[in-house]
């Protein structure tokens, strides 16, 4: 790394003294990005390999997703979910199309849809499975990272992510990773949902065993359980599918995506589920002031367009694995 010069130090100085420590960043400090490339303020190039935790996988500043942000910006940017917008419709076409998953609950973070899905699963666990009230369960893996809420981390495996914020939320049975045996052996009557990623991201990029997603899929069906597949990281293409779990032929009943939906330029997450799923958030159940908004949905429309392009299928065909198999 080379010394950082007085103008780079400034920034961090004031960072270090103002900023809450939750990060451990390099002391780098970017000004602008292009494509692959991001620049410091002193005028040093960088080759991006983080791409902003798969958020920018389309590049920094990306031009159609600008175009589309940037006529947007000059309408309208938010407007109450009291109120419909024009831009709302048109995008909730697009990533649910391939699937039975025909409604879509359009959030702003990872983690927001996450809770969005783990409140949806266990409403859904009371309504329409008949779990008591308040017994419900929802089935995670050892290793996980689905996002830093409290009820997140109420059932991650990371020590340090539940350190210091308990009491922890309650209702969720951990398993081994790719261990089908473990999931049938988790399963009771009280089970709404299991919730898994198809590739580990935070763990290391573990790649499931052969054929578990299909053995989860057909375990969740024959228990009436939910089937949700957190595609925050794994999903959009980075796979050489749109979705990982598609190379297993499996279909989900909830599938979460967020990070690259957005092209970088304005926070956006989505939960897609069956009808009969999100068909249990009645007016007033579930909302978020950001979520849906006209600004984030234009650059989502543009993400999903640009996803189509000759580009992407070479860049899938470029990335698909040879074989399902870590």
């Amino acid at each position: 790394m080379p010394t950082i010069q007085s103008h780079a130090q400034a920034f961090i100085d004031m960072e270090e003294q103002y900023g809450a420590h939750n990060y451990h960043p390099l002391d780098v400090v970017i000004e602008r990005g292009e494509g692959v490339w991001v620049y410091d303020v002193d005028g040093r190039k960088y080759l991006d390999c983080l791409a902003a935790y798969s958020a920018v996988n389309q590049g920094h500043c990306h031009p159609r997703i600008m175009q589309a942000v940037v006529d947007q910006v000059k309408r309208v940017t938010l407007t109450s979910r009291a109120f419909r917008n024009d831009q709302f419709a048109a995008p909730l076409q697009a990533p649910a199309r391939p699937h039975r998953l025909r409604h879509v609950a359009a959030m702003n973070s990872g983690a927001e849809a996450v809770e969005t899905a783990v409140k949806a699963a266990r409403k859904w666990g009371y309504t329409v499975k008949g779990i008591p009230r308040d017994q419900a369960e929802i089935i995670v893996c050892a290793n996980n990272f689905h996002g830093r809420t409290v009820t997140i981390v109420s059932f991650s495996t990371d020590e340090q992510y539940r350190d210091g914020f308990g009491p922890m939320t309650p209702g969720f049975r951990v398993i081994p990773f790719g261990d089908a045996a473990a999931l049938e052996a988790a399963i009771t009557p009280n089970t709404a949902a299991f919730l898994v990623e198809p590739i580990q991201g935070e763990a290391g990029i573990i790649v499931p065993p052969e054929g578990f997603l299909k053995k989860a899929e057909a375990l969740c069906s024959a228990h009436n359980v939910l089937f949700i597949c957190d595609e925050i990281q794994s999903g959009l293409g980075r796979t050489g599918r749109f979705f990982a779990h598609q190379w297993e032929g499996v279909r989900p009943d909830m599938v979460i995506i967020a990070k690259a939906l957005s092209g970088g330029y304005y926070p956006i997450s989505a939960v897609l589920a069956r009808t009969e799923v999100l068909g249990v958030f009645k007016p007033g159940d579930h909302g978020s002031t950001f979520g849906g908004n006209p600004l984030a949905c234009a650059s989502r429309a543009r993400r999903c367009r640009c996803s189509s392009t000759k580009s992407s299928s070479s860049a899938r065909r470029s990335l698909a694995p040879t074989s399902w198999t870590g």
